[in-house]
């Protein structure tokens, strides 16, 4: 038998039993748009935090007080520190020539309140450098003002959402707010900005670094961000920070450095990993739809014992019984990949449109498209052998007889 005429034969075949080809179709359509979808919400989610990492730019540093080492037995962890970073180390980073500015920065959180109204946020205490490093914006009002790190005001700055919690009725700017025990006088609100490596910008209270050290009671910065100065290397930024707080740390290496690119090249791989995991759950549909292939296809070689048997006594070799069999499977499997294919890019055209996931890049992902159409034409083949293996074996005597 031609192939040509194989495939025919194949066709037919499925014709004669149309809503239970349907249903096999469908159940392998499900499957592959599932990884199509599913890839697509995870590859965009990866974009989103990556696009929030890289907007603070390539060429920042994260000094935090403390040195990661490996300590036998346990992960590795990070040590203690004899000395914690403190404000005269960020004046030292800053006199450096390789440094462009520096942000220390203090951390915790307090309640803020404003008449009966009172809200827990997290409060930053940073200097003006951190609103360039950051790369911030401003909705009212200006940022904490240039001058002695060791001099903070009374000033702040509320996040966006915060501001019109606190103030629903009016301006903030030049209001007084109580954040814990103390008054500070708003002067600035940032722009919208949602969440940001841990963060959420619209929610927060920036202080003067050392009114907001006062306030938590520290005498150590939380970390500093460092931005290198145009041209000099990241990596050479680093070893003169690491040199300048070794000399003022009595010759201890006890911080840790981490630079932005080595916190996004970390994401990137875990978040692949990720979209790579949400794939295999949605590829678990496609083998579920595999196994109602063989099943389907193993009843289908028990109900035509009688045109296996009739082929064979005609000259049909059982290699080319066994061909039509699988060339069922495979067919059925390709029609439920194209079309569940052509069903995941829609639903993902269709979520977009309706902005459902509003900030993700949602797009399909072009290997998870390709992927998961060739595993669905892979089961289909995979599951698919066995029930024609099975037709191939049948003893045509017997299978004439409905034996």
């Amino acid at each position: 038998m031609r192939f040509a005429d194989a495939v025919q034969y194949a066709l037919h075949a499925l014709a004669a039993v149309r809503l239970r080809s349907a249903l096999i179709v469908l159940a392998t359509a499900i499957g592959t748009a599932a990884v199509i979808v599913l890839t697509s919400l995870g590859e965009g989610a990866r974009q989103y935090v990556i696009d929030r990492f890289a907007s603070l730019g390539s060429d920042i540093l994260i000094v935090l007080p403390g040195r990661s080492e490996t300590t036998g037995g346990a992960p590795p962890l990070l040590g203690e520190t004899p000395r914690p970073l403190t404000l005269a180390d960020t004046r030292a980073m800053l006199r450096s020539a390789w440094v462009l500015r520096a942000a220390p920065i203090a951390a915790g959180a307090a309640p803020v309140s404003v008449g009966a109204r009172e809200r827990e946020s997290p409060v930053l205490g940073t200097t003006s450098d951190f609103f360039a490093i950051r790369r911030l914006a401003m909705a009212q009002g200006r940022f904490l003002p240039p001058g002695d790190m060791e001099r903070g005001g009374r000033v702040c700055v509320l996040g966006y959402g915060l501001t019109r919690e606190l103030f629903p009725a009016g301006s903030a700017l030049g209001q007084r707010v109580l954040v814990g025990d103390r008054a500070f006088r708003v002067i600035g609100v940032l722009a919208p900005t949602g969440v940001s490596i841990g963060v959420d910008f619209d929610e927060i209270v920036l202080l003067p670094v050392a009114a907001a050290m006062r306030l938590f009671d520290t005498d150590g910065l939380f970390r500093v961000l460092i931005q290198g100065a145009p041209g000099r290397p990241l990596a050479a930024v680093g070893a003169e920070v690491r040199r300048i707080v070794r000399a003022r740390h009595g010759g201890e290496d006890d911080i840790t450095i981490v630079t932005q690119d080595a916190v996004l090249r970390s994401l990137g791989r875990t978040l692949d990993t990720l979209t790579l995991a949400v794939a295999g759950i949605g590829g678990i549909s496609l083998v579920v739809a595999g196994i109602l292939v063989m099943n389907v296809m193993m009843v289908a070689v028990r109900q035509r014992r009688h045109e296996i048997g009739l082929l064979a006594a005609l000259g049909a070799p059982g290699r080319g019984i066994a061909l039509l069999f699988l060339l069922e499977a495979v067919i059925l499997a390709g029609v439920g990949g194209l079309t569940g294919s052509l069903l995941g890019l829609g639903l993902v055209c269709l979520l977009r449109r309706l902005s459902l996931f509003a900030g993700f890049p949602l797009a399909p992902v072009p290997w998870a498209v390709a992927a998961a159409a060739a595993v669905a034409l892979g089961t289909g083949l995979l599951f698919g052998w066995l029930p024609a293996r099975r037709a191939a074996r049948l003893d045509p005597v017997s299978a004439l007889a409905r034996r």
